[in-house]
C-alpha cells in the first residue's frame, strides 16, 4: 500500500470512528457512581466494548476485507504477515467507567507490521487525530509537530501501566524509572492510558512517553502519530521500535538520546 492508497481510505476509516465514538459518548455519565467491585468493573469495560465493536468492526472489516483482526487489545509481540485491524474500541475504558474524561476510540491499519495508517478519535473533546504512513500527522485538520525541547530538564515526560495484571518485571522496571527519569525531568507524569499522553507527544504539548511494555493497541496509534509528526519512536535501548519491542520510548529528537540514557540501564532490571 502506497501513501495515496491509505489517504483514501483515511476518510471512510475517520467515518466509522466518529459513529462509534458517539456509541462511546451515550454510554458515558460523569455523575453515575462507578462499580465497586472488580467483577463489576470487568463487567461495565467488557459491556463497552461490546457496544462500540458491535457498530466499529464491521465497517472496518467492510472497507479492508482481506485485513485479518487483532482479537486481543491487550497483546503484545509481532503479528503474521498481510493486513491487521488493531482496534482498541475504548481507549481509556476504566477512566470511563470511573466517570473520567481522558478515554477515547482508535483504529490502525498495520501493514506487514508496519502502522501505516491510524485514528483516534476524543468525543468529549471532538478531537480527531490522524496519520497516514509518510503523509504527516494532524488533529482535526490541522498539521501537528512535536516540540522543540533540546534539554531533558526542561522537558515534561510521561509514562503508565500498559495493563492490569502487568508482567511483575515490567512493574519493576517501571517502579525504577520513574525516579529515575524524575532526577533528570523536569517534570513526570503517570497516567493511563498509553495513546493519551503519546497524541499529546505529537501535538508538542507533552516531551516524551516511555513504557516497559508492548501492548499493541496502546502503542501503534500513538507512534505513528509521534513519528508523522518528526518525532523519534525507538526502544529504551534506542533501537527502532517495531511492534515486536517489548520496551517503547517516543519523544521529540532534541531530548531521545538524554532519556535513552536514563532508560537503558533498566532493560535487564528484575530479570
Amino acid at each position: 500500500m502506497t501513501t495515496q492508497p491509505n489517504q483514501l481510505l483515511l476518510d471512510p476509516v475517520v467515518h466509522a470512528l466518529r459513529e462509534a465514538g458517539t456509541v462511546l459518548r451515550s454510554r458515558f455519565d460523569p455523575h453515575r457512581r462507578p462499580p465497586t467491585t472488580l467483577e463489576d468493573v470487568v463487567r461495565a469495560i467488557d459491556a463497552n466494548d461490546a457496544a462500540v465493536l458491535e457498530v466499529l468492526r464491521p465497517r472496518l472489516e467492510a472497507l479492508r476485507p482481506q485485513a485479518h483482526w487483532a482479537e486481543d487489545e491487550l497483546e503484545s509481540g509481532a503479528l503474521p504477515d498481510g493486513e491487521w485491524w488493531v482496534v482498541d474500541p475504548a481507549e481509556g475504558n476504566i477512566n470511563h467507567v470511573q466517570g473520567l474524561t481522558e478515554w477515547g476510540v482508535t483504529a490502525t491499519l498495520i501493514r506487514d507490521n508496519q502502522p501505516v495508517l491510524t485514528a483516534a478519535y476524543l468525543p468529549l473533546q471532538e478531537q480527531l487525530f490522524t496519520a497516514v504512513q509518510g503523509g504527516g500527522a494532524f488533529l482535526n485538520g490541522t498539521p501537528l509537530q512535536v516540540s522543540d525541547k533540546r534539554e531533558l530538564q526542561a522537558a515534561i515526560v510521561g509514562t503508565g501501566q500498559a495493563r492490569p495484571g502487568e508482567d511483575p518485571r515490567d512493574l519493576y522496571r517501571l517502579g525504577l524509572s520513574v525516579p529515575a527519569v524524575m532526577e533528570r525531568a523536569l517534570v513526570v507524569r503517570v497516567s493511563v492510558p498509553a495513546t493519551l499522553p503519546l497524541l499529546e507527544v505529537a501535538s508538542g504539548h507533552l516531551d516524551a512517553f516511555w513504557q516497559f511494555s508492548g501492548v499493541r493497541s496502546g502503542l501503534v496509534s500513538g507512534a505513528l502519530l509521534v513519528q508523522e509528526a518528526g518525532g523519534q519512536v525507538t526502544d529504551v535501548l534506542g533501537q527502532p521500535w517495531t511492534v515486536q519491542s517489548s520496551t517503547f520510548v517516543a519523544s521529540t529528537p532534541g531530548i531521545h538520546t538524554a532519556l535513552v540514557d536514563v532508560l537503558s540501564p533498566l532493560e535487564g532490571a528484575g530479570a
